[in-house]
Order: C-alpha cells, then sequence, then structure tokens
C-alpha cells in the first residue's frame, strides 16, 4: 500500500471528473501512488470489469428520451437500460439518457451501432457505458434507437419515462404540436402495427388470416364461407391495429385520417415510432 498523502481535495476533484463515488476516489487515488490520471484510468479499467461480470444480468429496466431539433424536422428516440428501476429514477441516470440523446440529435447517426461509437468530450459513448456501470454498478447499456423525419415531427414521452413517441406529421402550421401530440398519445395507447393497411408486412396479414380461418372453423361454419368472413376479419384488423384507420381516442365519431384532415386540409401522418421499455 502506497504511502502518499491523499487529500480531500484530490479526492474531491476526481469524482467531480469521473463521477465515480468518493470511497472508489480515494481508493484510485490510493493504488496509483496519487497519480491523478493514472486514478482516471482506473476508474476506467474498474468500470469494464464490472460490466464484464454483469453481461449475464438481465437490464430491463431504464428510461426512453424523444426529442426533436430545433426546426422540427427531424426526431429521434433512445431507450437506455439498467438493471433496476431506482437506478431508472436517478436523475444522473435519466441525465446520462438525455446527454446521449442531444448527441444523437446533433450528430444525426444512422444506427445505434454509429451512435454508440460517437464522441463526447473525446470518449466514444460506448466507453462513457462501461465507465458508468462501473459507477453505477449495474448493466446498462442503449438497447433501441430510433429516428423520423418530416415536415413537422414531434416527439412524445409517456409514463414516467417508460415510452417514447415521434410522430412525423405532413405539414408544418400553427397548431401542428398540437396535432401531433394528440396522434401521439394515440400511438402510446393504441400501439399501432403500421401506418396504413398498405404499411402491414405479409408475415403479419399472413398470420392474422390463417387465425380468423381456424376461428371461423372451430366456430362451424361452412368451408365455402371461410374466406369471405376470413377478409371481413382482416378488415376489422386493419381498422384496429393501423394508425390512420384506428377510431381517434379523444372523438370515437371519427379515425385519425379523419381527424388529421378536419384539423388541416390534406394533413397526415408520414411516419412514426413507438419504443416502450424492455418491450
Amino acid at each position: 500500500m502506497s504511502t502518499v498523502q491523499i487529500s480531500a481535495a484530490d479526492v474531491n476533484k476526481l469524482r467531480q471528473q469521473t463521477g465515480s463515488g468518493m470511497m472508489d476516489c480515494k481508493k484510485a487515488l490510493i493504488e496509483t501512488n496519487g497519480d491523478f490520471e493514472a486514478a482516471v484510468d482506473y476508474l476506467r479499467k474498474k468500470g469494464a470489469k464490472v460490466a464484464a461480470s454483469r453481461q449475464d444480468r438481465d437490464s430491463n429496466e431504464g428510461v426512453v428520451i424523444a426529442k426533436a431539433t430545433a426546426d422540427g424536422k427531424r426526431g429521434v428516440v433512445v431507450e437506455l437500460n439498467c438493471e433496476t428501476d431506482f437506478v431508472a429514477k436517478n436523475a444522473d441516470f435519466v441525465a446520462l439518457a438525455n446527454k446521449f440523446t442531444d448527441l444523437a440529435i446533433e450528430k444525426n447517426p444512422a444506427s445505434l451501432e454509429e451512435l454508440l461509437s460517437l464522441e463526447i468530450d473525446g470518449q466514444k459513448v460506448s466507453d462513457i457505458i462501461i465507465e458508468s456501470t462501473g459507477k453505477i454498478g449495474e448493466k446498462i447499456g442503449i438497447s433501441k434507437f430510433e429516428t423520423v423525419s418530416g415536415e413537422k415531427v414531434i416527439p412524445y414521452i409517456h409514463g414516467n419515462y417508460r415510452l417514447g413517441v415521434l410522430v412525423a406529421l405532413s405539414q408544418a402550421f400553427d397548431g401542428a404540436d398540437e396535432a401531433g401530440k394528440d396522434v401521439a398519445m394515440q400511438i402510446a395507447a393504441m400501439n399501432p402495427v403500421a401506418l396504413d393497411k398498405a404499411d402491414v408486412d405479409s408475415t403479419t396479414i399472413e398470420r392474422e388470416t390463417e387465425i380468423a380461418k381456424e376461428q371461423i372453423r372451430a366456430e362451424g361454419k361452412p368451408e365455402e364461407m371461410v374466406e369471405k368472413i376470413a377478409a371481413g376479419k382482416l378488415n376489422k384488423f386493419y381498422k384496429d391495429s393501423t394508425l390512420l384507420n384506428q377510431e381517434f381516442v379523444k372523438d370515437s365519431s371519427k379515425d385519425v385520417r379523419k381527424f388529421l384532415n378536419d384539423t388541416a386540409a390534406g394533413l397526415t401522418v408520414v411516419a412514426f415510432k413507438r419504443v416502450q421499455l424492455g418491450a
């Protein structure tokens, strides 16, 4: 053990720079004979060791952050995970998620991999995550990164950072924020599988059709009626599960498509993303 004198000021300085706990900082300085830069490296290596030891842990808690650029033309949503609800509610953890989201807004990465390779103050996001794992003592990581673009993008966060939505509208106009938020709340509540009928993937259509046919046959309907009834059930699926055809939750007399067109002639949604924590 080193006999070098470690002052409280040195410990506090290291804590301010790294965000690590006081005792961890003191130990790092002792182990490195008071060499400040070596102590920083010591703490980063500690983070890597903790990260490696917790790779098999589940990290289904965390926060979802959704934001748009200042001009409203692009939005991003980021899910940062941890192991416990206690950490997820910590202000520093939420601030870290916001920092990563702000970076994505500024740099416009094309993928999660590209986001992880971006730097904040000369340090890669992937390395910051490893270092933060050491500080927090839990496995953390970015599991989802989504982005949309349009004439007007509205971000929405629901349920204390547990669900984030991005809505891209076809027009920017006075009142677009309010209309976009209404649609975002619709998406949060009703979880549509696609924007419109044409956007539903063929696998989903085949699955829904086969389920419908099995239900119809189980009810004892004649085989010659199966296809026709199944087509009707598929149309019901489109109405319930595609955004523009869903009944508008704030006014059941119209669907979302009509709500948008009533708000501004020709207004529609061109894209949306919904990210739910742990889903």
